[in-house]
Order: structure tokens, then C-alpha cells, then sequence
């Protein structure tokens, strides 16, 4: 004769409990799987924060490679801010289902950055389409009383259209107190430790360490004037009559050729990918050879000198990010 125990209510409530836990294990391991798939990083390099000391009158720190200084002059030395290594440009496709708040959270950047880099009439995206995401360098300026988008532009030494297009305003817009606006490509004079008699002040630059190796960059073009040196995102200035030629300052390949539109300021544009971590932008072009995925070697003709974007006459903007600007 076999007899069959019934468990004790215990031991059926532990059996029960043990059930569900490894239940609920099975879900939160999908879920965590789910999170890591969509969190996967793109290609493209993302710039971090990186933090700076306050200075005695002003908060200031890099944050996603944008300068933020809330009020107060700044009063510190070149040498105590911290600037990252990395302003890489990224590049996106859009796929379906993707909205431009999806995009923007992706790179860690505002909705405005992306629709003030692309020319972008509305913000439905278009599945196919290539985003240009620049990590904008800029200043965040709390709006005091009186405060104008024109005399934000002169202050931080900047353009009203710049200001306006970035923050989705106009030029004549007007500015609410403790509205935070953004102020692309904005410097700030650094007010020196008095050391001596004679005043001195510099502007804020980027600073790089990596040099590229001889011959791994050739100047861009042949002849010209340079007519400013580094400045904004590690850029230079050669003057030059339109349509003087451009080429290719390294082998690489092209990660966006831009004809037509502001574009952030930089008009028609291309932007080579190099080996190392490099890339070369070539700005405020008239013509553009080259298209998007298209393999250029080091003194191939790319495009002619022009006046497009934001600029004053025929020149060439010449960026070189993730090295120092040889030129």
C-alpha cells in the first residue's frame, strides 16, 4: 500500500514562490536584453561630458562639447579649462519609425542642433535621409533685462542668423528673462590674473594634442591668403579667388557632401572621414565634385572657393577635427 503525503502549507507556499521568482527572472533578463539593443551605440563616435571647475563669479564646464556659462564674467585662465578631445561629426540614416526627439536623444543633442545642421523645413523624418549631427560648439546664455538676440550676437562675438535659426526664433524676437538661449560658435574673452600693468585677454580655443603624421594632411589649396588662423572648431581661413580649386587634404572617404542651404552656417560643404580618427571639413564651397560614400584621395579635387553660408567673401573654412590643424 503507498501512501501520498500532501506537502505542508509551507513547503507548497516556497515551491509557489520559487516558481514565480524564476518567472519574473525570465522577464527582467528579455527586458534587459530589449533595453541593451536599443541603447546599442551607432557607429559614430558620441561626444561625453566632461566637466570644468567653477570660477569664483561664474559656473562654467563642457557639456557635449557645448561651452555653458550662466552669468557673471568669466574670470579664469586658458589653462584651467578642460577641453574634449573629441568633436566628431556623426553621421545618420534615418530609418523608419524615427522621429527627430529619437535622433536627438540618440547623439545627446537638442532637437534644434539637428534642424539647424540640415535645413530641415519640419520635423517628420524621411526615412533614407542623411543627418548631419554636429556636436555645436556654443555658449548657454541665461537672457538678463535687456538682453537682444543682436546684442547676444555682438557680445559673444557671433551672427543674429545663427542665434535665431539655432534657438527657433528670429533675429527680432523677444527675449524672456531667464530664457536660456544658445549661441553658436560664441567666444568669450578670458580675462587673465593682472600680472602686469597692460591689460591682457584671449579668446577661448580648442585644444588638441594629436598631431597627424607628416604628409597624412597637404594644404587645401594652392596659392590664396590665409586671412585668419585657428579659430572656432580648430579651423583656418585661406582667402582666395572663386572657384580656385580644393582638394582632398588626405585620402578618405566622404561622409557628407552638402550643395545648397545654410547648413549650419558652413553653405555647401563636404566632410572626409580619414584614417585615425581624423576628419576634414571644407566650407562656404561655390562648386562640390564629390558625393556622399565616395572614395577621395589626397590631392583629388573636390570643389571650388566660394562665398556660400555664413561668410563675408570668397574664402575656404578648413576644419580639422580629432588633430591639430596643421595649416
Amino acid at each position: 500500500m503507498v501512501f501520498l503525503l500532501s506537502p505542508s502549507p509551507l513547503l507548497a507556499a516556497n515551491i509557489f514562490f520559487s516558481f514565480q521568482d524564476r518567472v519574473k527572472s525570465i522577464f527582467l533578463e528579455k527586458e534587459e536584453e530589449t533595453e541593451q539593443e536599443i541603447s546599442s551605440p551607432q557607429t559614430m563616435a558620441v561626444l561625453k561630458p566632461v566637466v570644468v571647475d567653477e570660477s569664483t563669479t561664474s559656473q562654467m564646464i563642457i557639456e557635449n562639447d557645448s561651452l555653458r556659462v550662466d552669468s557673471g564674467p568669466l574670470r579664469v585662465a586658458t589653462e584651467d579649462i578642460e577641453f574634449p578631445q573629441s568633436d566628431i561629426i556623426s553621421v545618420y540614416e534615418v530609418k523608419k519609425g524615427d522621429t527627430i526627439s529619437d535622433v536627438a536623444r540618440l547623439f545627446d543633442v537638442s532637437v534644434n542642433t539637428i534642424i539647424w545642421a540640415n535645413n530641415l523645413k519640419s520635423r517628420t523624418l524621411t526615412p533614407g535621409t542623411t543627418l548631419i549631427i554636429l556636436p555645436v560648439t556654443g555658449i548657454r546664455h541665461t537672457v538678463k533685462k535687456g538682453d537682444t538676440v543682436k546684442s547676444l550676437a555682438r557680445l559673444y562675438r557671433a551672427d543674429t542668423k545663427d542665434i535665431a535659426q539655432y534657438n527657433g526664433i528670429t533675429e527680432d524676437s523677444s527675449l524672456s528673462l531667464g530664457q536660456v538661449i544658445i549661441i553658436p560658435d560664441g567666444e568669450i574673452e578670458i580675462i587673465q590674473p593682472k600680472v602686469a600693468k597692460k591689460k591682457t585677454t584671449s579668446k577661448i580655443t580648442r585644444s588638441y594634442t594629436q598631431a597627424t603624421p607628416s604628409g597624412f594632411l597637404i594644404r587645401p589649396i594652392q596659392g590664396g591668403r590665409r586671412t585668419q588662423g585657428i579659430h572656432g572648431n580648430n579651423a583656418v581661413d585661406i582667402a582666395a579667388t572663386p572657384g580656385t580649386a580644393i582638394v582632398a587634404s588626405g585620402n578618405g572617404v566622404v561622409i557628407a557632401s552638402r550643395i545648397g542651404g545654410y547648413n549650419g552656417g558652413y553653405g555647401n560643404m563636404v566632410i572626409i572621414s580619414h584614417a585615425n580618427g581624423v576628419q576634414t571639413l571644407y566650407a562656404h564651397m561655390r562648386e562640390v565634385y564629390v558625393g556622399t560614400g565616395e572614395t577621395v584621395t589626397q590631392g583629388q579635387v573636390i570643389g571650388g572657393v566660394g562665398n556660400t553660408g555664413r561668410s563675408t567673401g570668397p574664402h575656404l573654412h578648413f576644419e580639422v577635427r580629432g588633430a591639430k590643424n596643421p595649416f
